[in-house]
């Protein structure tokens, strides 16, 4: 199998000539999940494609939440039995066959704070898993099972179990979610679809009624230029009103953002195998492991500030701790929170406007697409997990009026770095003995690169120094802000703190001028 195409200054610089030179039939406006994965649905539809995204891959939403694949347990208790079996059969998808190298099972403890509650609670598990089982698709995870008092206490020995009625241990799964977006940019990318992130769209071009295109600007060398395309798809998220605005007024989707936090606490200061669901006053707590470090989440308040950069408050911090210190022996404090970060959900309103100018399907629940005017696809709401699902059905109306378009195909699209994954996997002592790296650290790899971790071996057999941990982050090793840079987009060092883009810190390796767009993280 050929090397994927690389996300850099070359790739960038070429698509948006091809952009700005070409009519494309699609042209998606926004690089979070949904985004991305309706430019890889569009060109393996074998349409002329082309993505931009005003920041980098993934650096809204889609890099903020909680990194669950999963199909969503409280949903069966307000009998959505539709959404769930769609979720778990795209986690089942991601799992087996889509990204078996990002995504992989996470086994969570529901705990039972009353004998009566294991029979309701256990019946909706059952029902979960035969829900998954019953799908299109493979489960990719185990069944679940009902654990009394004293293997709770094992299993979890930091759970004040003496105040319990045991636990039912169940597994969803979970994904870097930035990784994940920035996987199906390359995918898109590697299948012919033109990805330039730093590129805004300052307008849009009319012909009459009809949406033709956009005016954009290169935001990294402020030049100003247009892309005709027969369909402009807007994937932008919480920010789907300023784009409706740029129309006239004219869209028909109205979108709130409900602003979610997480902590992050270091692994040792919860001592469990499993992570852990329970209800809260509001909605549900997870905490879920994630590395060295446990994720502790959500919160769901309105927020109308800066879309960019939803903070959290003290509130929301003690709002989690309570939660979670009610099922721990040993309360959490302040001190023990290393890090927190909050996200944007854009939650849909109803429509402001209905008719027979305005073409409308209601797919489900959780996400909505719509053409208020000819050429423009609106589609806001949803989920991480099915964003196949929504990005397939925004092609679908993007595409209605086309002729001989292929139906999507992306169920079958293996994400790059799957392929290989495997085979890798049973190498992982050799590749271990031949690179000089320890086992673990190729498992490290493996986890995030998949196949391509062959890409990542060859920089190091060039530059053997970038085989060294990076100082104060020691699980990640100097070769993956490299690869980041050369091959996955990267183009600024950006600051947790700093409150403006102007602020960011320009990515510049020696003798390659500025790096592609992405995060250094490997957004």
């Amino acid at each position: 199998m050929s090397r994927p195409i690389a996300l850099n200054p070359d790739s960038r610089a070429a698509a948006l000539a091809a952009m700005a030179s070409g009519d494309l039939d699609v042209l998606v406006v926004g690089g979070g999940v949904v985004g991305v994965g309706a430019a890889l649905d569009a060109v393996t539809r074998g349409l002329n494609v082309g993505l931009i995204e005003q920041r980098d891959l993934a650096s809204g939403t889609s890099s903020r939440s909680s990194k669950l694949v999963h199909g969503g347990l409280r949903y069966l208790e307000m009998c959505d039995f539709g959404l769930v079996k769609e979720a778990l059969e795209e986690r089942g998808l991601l799992l087996t066959r889509l990204a078996p190298h990002l995504v992989r099972p996470v086994p969570f403890l529901y705990p039972l704070e009353h004998a009566y509650e294991r029979p309701y609670v256990g019946a909706g598990v059952a029902l979960y898993d035969a829900m998954a089982m019953a799908g299109r698709y493979e489960t990719g995870v185990p069944r679940h099972k009902h654990v009394f008092r004293k293997e709770l206490a094992r299993l979890a020995p930091d759970v004040r179990t003496d105040e319990l009625h045991g636990a039912i241990r169940y597994y969803d799964a979970q994904v870097d979610d930035a990784r994940l977006v920035m996987t199906i940019a390359r995918t898109a990318a590697n299948n012919g679809a033109h990805v330039a992130t730093r590129t805004k769209v300052t307008g849009f071009l009319r012909e009459g009624e009809r949406i033709v295109g956009v005016e954009a600007r290169d935001l990294e060398n402020g030049v100003d230029f247009t892309v005709r395309a027969r369909t402009v798809i807007n994937a932008a998220g919480v920010w789907t009103d300023q784009i409706q605005e740029m129309v006239g007024g004219e869209g028909a989707l109205d979108v709130d953002a409900s602003k979610g936090i997480h902590l992050v606490v270091p692994r040792d200061r919860i001592r469990s195998e499993c992570g852990f669901i329970t209800k809260t006053p509001h909605s549900v707590l997870f905490v879920i492991p994630w590395g060295r470090h446990w994720i502790i989440g959500t919160t769901d308040t309105p927020w109308d500030l800066d879309l960019a950069h939803p903070a959290a408050s003290r509130t929301d911090i003690d709002y989690l701790l309570e939660q979670v210190n009610k099922l721990l022996k040993v309360p959490l404090d302040h001190d023990d929170v290393e890090g927190v970060y909050a996200g944007l959900r854009p939650l849909l309103k109803p429509l402001r406007k209905a008719g027979v100018e305005a073409e409308t399907t209601k797919l489900s629940r959780e996400h909505t697409t719509i053409s208020p005017v000819p050429g423009l696809v609106l589609i806001a709401g949803g989920k991480l997990t099915t964003y196949r699902v929504m990005a397939r059905d925004a092609v679908d109306l993007a595409v209605a009026d086309l002729d001989h378009v292929r139906p999507s195909l992306t169920d079958r699209v293996p994400l790059v770095g799957a392929y290989g994954f495997e085979a890798r996997t049973n190498q992982r002592v050799a590749l271990s003995r031949v690179a000089g790296i320890g086992v673990g650290r190729i498992d490290h790899l493996l986890g995030r690169y998949g196949g391509l971790v062959d890409e990542v071996l060859a920089l190091v057999e060039q530059r053997p120094e970038l085989a060294q941990p990076l100082q104060h982050a020691d699980e990640y090793l100097a070769v993956e802000v490299v690869y980041a840079v050369t091959h996955e987009g990267a183009r600024h060092l950006r600051s947790a703190r700093a409150p403006h883009p102007d602020l960011d810190r320009d990515l510049r390796p020696r003798g390659r001028g500025r790096a592609g767009g992405g995060s250094a993280d490997g957004r």
